[in-house]
């Protein structure tokens, strides 16, 4: 039973103060692509810049921190909840708008607006219709636009850094309001190097006018790609660790011989062994999750001295 409630002095700091809707003691596990893990002391809908200041100015009042959820593709929630806000950008911070010409442009260039609560596959159908190639990976990556800007999203040989023109943001420890380039941001694989308060509300794409029959074609080649490599018909949160350098998590995993390896109604995937996939319909915890990932750690460091990072992002756990 956790302390939450509506006359939490943080919910009511935050009620009358934004736009979008505060929720006390808000669970977690259905904004999730995992569905389990327990609840944040306060859940807001987002829907204007002046927002999520305002969630930055309770944050460092009441001493707590904050998550942005986005698609909750890449997030493990602890049983016990997480005593902070969460973010969910809302309506406001959708949208997308393709320019015309813009100068400095190569010839047959676009410029494209995207708010950052966008899903990446919504906005790679988009883009096809549009006549505009090079974002087909967003087709393989079940993510926000936000998202795949913090972690450098992408799938072999193609990544957001490839087609970002710059990402404006929202600090909410600074307060301000600030718009990044790629070479600030220095993008590398599956990182980026923006601020942990930084919120990425829009940003801007730089894509080539293509035909679109050439898109789809490319766009079914991701799927089959995903289909046939992940454990897309599986409850998970994506890759859970950062391929290490020169190598790959998956292959470490399978060598130390834990594809299978189960706690409760979770185990690391027979398909991909960088993925962690619960049962449906069991009464998996978020605890079962996490402890299969710091055994796969534990047990990939001892026997082969890598320390795998972990990919999803943890709230809520000690370590």
């Amino acid at each position: 039973m956790t302390p939450w409630g509506p006359d939490d002095p943080l919910t009511a700091a935050l009620t009358g103060q934004v736009v979008g809707a505060v929720v006390p003691d808000a669970p977690l596990a259905p904004m999730t692509t995992l569905k389990v893990g327990g609840n944040a002391r306060t859940l807001v809908t987002a829907e204007t810049v002046e927002d999520l200041l305002a969630v930055g100015r309770a944050c460092r009042a009441h001493e707590v921190g904050w998550l942005v959820v986005g698609k909750g593709s890449n997030l493990l929630v602890a049983d016990d909840g997480w005593d902070g806000v969460a973010i969910v950008l809302g309506r406001g911070f959708r949208g997308v708008e393709v320019r015309d010409h813009v100068e400095g442009e190569p010839a047959g260039v676009r410029q494209v607006l995207v708010g950052g609560a966008e899903g990446l596959k919504v906005l790679a159908n988009r883009m096809r219709d549009a006549g505009l190639g090079g974002f087909a990976f967003g087709r393989a990556i079940p993510g926000s636009v936000g998202g795949s800007v913090r972690m450098n999203a992408g799938v072999p040989d193609h990544e957001m850094s490839h087609v970002l023109r710059w990402a404006e943001v929202v600090r909410l420890r600074g307060l301000a309001v600030e718009r990044w380039h790629p070479t600030e941001l220095r993008m590398g694989y599956r990182h980026s190097q923006l601020p942990d308060d930084a919120v990425v509300t829009r940003v801007c794409l730089a894509l080539r006018e293509a035909d679109a029959g050439e898109i789809s074609v490319a766009m079914d080649e991701m799927a089959r790609w995903r289909d046939r490599t992940q454990p897309v018909n599986a409850q998970s949160c994506g890759s859970v660790f950062r391929n290490p350098p020169g190598d790959k998590a998956g292959r470490l995993i399978d060598q130390a011989g834990l594809k299978g390896y189960r706690r409760g109604g979770a185990e690391v995937s027979t398909k991909h062994a960088n993925f962690i996939t619960i049962d449906k319909g069991t009464a998996a915890r978020a605890d079962d999750v996490h402890g299969i990932i710091r055994h796969v750690q534990a047990t990939v460091a001892e026997q082969f001295g890598v320390d795998l990072v972990p990919e999803v992002v943890l709230a809520g756990f000690d370590r």
